[in-house]
Formats: structure tokens, C-alpha cells, sequence
């Protein structure tokens, strides 16, 4: 058997920290925000100036369901004006852009039980996350640990206005994915100009949408990737779409806004669930009229 060393990290507490600070997490949260363990994140600001209340550490956008995630920072331990914070920005960033779902997320070194009894008060009527951050120093240098304490709780489905999104173009899309994965997203828009030719692509710098002259109608979105296309559908959650995509063996998940995911169509399941991803096409189609 081959031998493993053992190493022992050593815990250090940021917030003491001579040199590694809120801002030097910041800029690491704000470079990779999957780290944070909370999905496919983008970073939308920094240091967002707040109308008479100071400014929110970070940004972050889910582009897939329209949702933002408010994330305010606290080196070492939480404590009251860091709740009021977290709140007072989330409920700024959701009464200013009403057209997304919003978050608030509390990332601190040390969350404490009173903490989250207090925090667990509000959560289901304010959407909260808490992730407790743990910094470790090892001989390679410093690792961060994010552990998620306290979920947010499902809440129901918000009505889904246009997202605010940067336009991009096709080429824009070969680049990210290629030209395979964009032949099918082709061959999905065809299937939908069978119920509505005047139906297009609208290409955004994270998805690629669905308008009618002009006017978005996303009850489908389009996620091109290297090696597979995921399709977003906006359906009813129901029991008889549900077995049928379970019968074709398709990968999918069905998120709260109210949308079928089919996840990682790679060329040949595309082909042999033709029929089965049609008539989900014309379903969406049909509900959004």
C-alpha cells in the first residue's frame, strides 16, 4: 500500500490576519464565485454603492433562472449589524431590479448558534443563505473552506420578468461552445418555427433566448456548451412530463421557476429523443401564448 503523508493545516483567523483582509477575500470570491458552493455564479459588482446605506460587498448572478445573490462578508464572528446589512441590501437589490430573484447571503469566519436562531426567524419570509468560512495555512499556502450552514427556503415561484442582460451575437457563441452544439440549438428553433416563423434567437452573453419581433418570450433557454447543449423549458411541473423524461433516460432537473432542465444533450441523445424534446417545445410554446 502506498504510503500517504499526513498534514496537519493549521487554522488562522482572517480577521486577526496582518495581510490576507476582507478585500483580499473579496477579489478571491469575486474572481471564482463557484467557490462559494453556490452554483454557476457571475460576478455583477463590487462594492455596489447603496442609495443611504453604504455599499454591499458583492454581486452575484445565476443567468440561468434570473437570480441574485446580495453576499455581504464578515471576518470573524457574526453579529447583529451584520443581519441588518445583509437584509436592508437584499431588500434595495430586489425592489430596484423586481425583475430577478433574490438572495442574501452572509459569509462570515465564525456563525454562531444565536446567530442562526436569530437568522432562522426571518428565513421563508426573507430568503437567506449563511456559509461559514474556514482559512487554513498549509505549507502550499492558504486554503479556503466554504460550508454552507443555513439554506435558503423554497419559496414560491416569482413571476418572470425580461432579463436585463448584455446582447451578444452568433460568433460570440462559437467561441464559448461550437458550431456542433450551436447545429443543435439550430435544429431546437426550427422545431419551434413549425408553431410561430416569426420566432428568433436573441443571443445574450450568458444563454440564448427566444424572441417574437423583437419581444422576449423565454419559455425556452439555451445553454451551448464544448461537449453537450442544456435546454431550460418553462413548463408545469407534472407528473406526466416527469415519467416520460424519466423513461428516456434524459438527465434533467426541475427548478423552482418553474422550468424542466435537460441537462448534458450530447449529439446522439438529441437525435434519438427528437420526438420527446418536440413535443416539450410545443407544450412551452402553447403556455406561453
Amino acid at each position: 500500500m502506498e504510503k500517504i503523508n499526513l498534514i496537519k493545516p493549521e487554522k488562522i483567523n482572517l480577521k486577526d490576519h496582518p495581510i490576507l483582509n476582507e478585500h483580499w477575500l473579496q477579489d478571491i470570491i469575486a474572481k471564482d464565485p463557484e467557490i462559494l458552493g453556490l452554483g454557476d455564479l457571475i460576478l455583477k459588482d463590487k462594492e455596489r454603492k447603496q442609495p443611504r446605506a453604504g455599499r454591499l460587498d458583492i454581486l452575484l448572478q445565476d443567468a440561468e433562472i434570473n437570480k441574485r445573490y446580495e453576499v455581504e462578508i464578515q471576518l470573524g464572528k457574526t453579529d447583529e449589524s451584520h443581519i441588518i446589512r445583509t437584509i436592508e441590501y437584499w431588500d434595495i437589490e430586489r425592489k430596484r431590479y423586481p425583475q430577478y430573484d433574490h438572495c442574501g447571503v452572509i459569509v462570515a469566519e465564525n456563525i454562531t448558534s444565536r446567530f442562526l436562531n436569530v437568522i432562522g426567524l426571518f428565513n421563508g419570509m426573507i430568503p437567506l443563505v449563511a456559509i461559514q468560512m474556514t482559512a487554513i495555512q498549509t505549507e502550499a499556502g492558504v486554503g479556503l473552506s466554504f460550508t454552507k450552514v443555513l439554506d435558503e427556503m423554497r419559496l414560491g415561484l416569482p413571476d418572470e420578468d425580461e432579463d436585463i442582460n448584455e446582447p451578444t451575437d452568433r460568433k460570440y457563441w462559437e467561441n464559448k461552445s461550437n458550431k456542433t452544439m450551436l447545429s443543435m440549438a439550430d435544429k431546437v428553433l426550427d422545431i419551434i418555427k413549425e408553431d410561430d416563423a416569426s420566432i428568433e434567437f436573441k443571443y445574450n452573453r450568458h444563454y440564448i433566448g427566444i424572441a417574437s419581433g423583437g419581444v422576449a418570450n423565454n419559455f425556452v433557454i439555451l445553454h451551448p456548451r464544448k461537449k453537450y447543449l442544456k435546454i431550460a423549458i418553462k413548463l408545469p411541473k407534472s407528473e406526466e412530463v416527469s415519467n416520460k423524461l424519466e423513461e428516456s433516460g434524459l438527465a434533467y432537473d426541475y427548478v423552482r421557476w418553474g422550468r424542466y432542465r435537460l441537462l448534458h444533450i450530447n449529439q446522439d441523445e438529441f437525435k434519438e429523443q427528437m420526438e420527446l424534446i418536440s413535443e416539450l417545445l410545443t407544450m412551452a410554446y402553447n403556455d406561453s401564448r
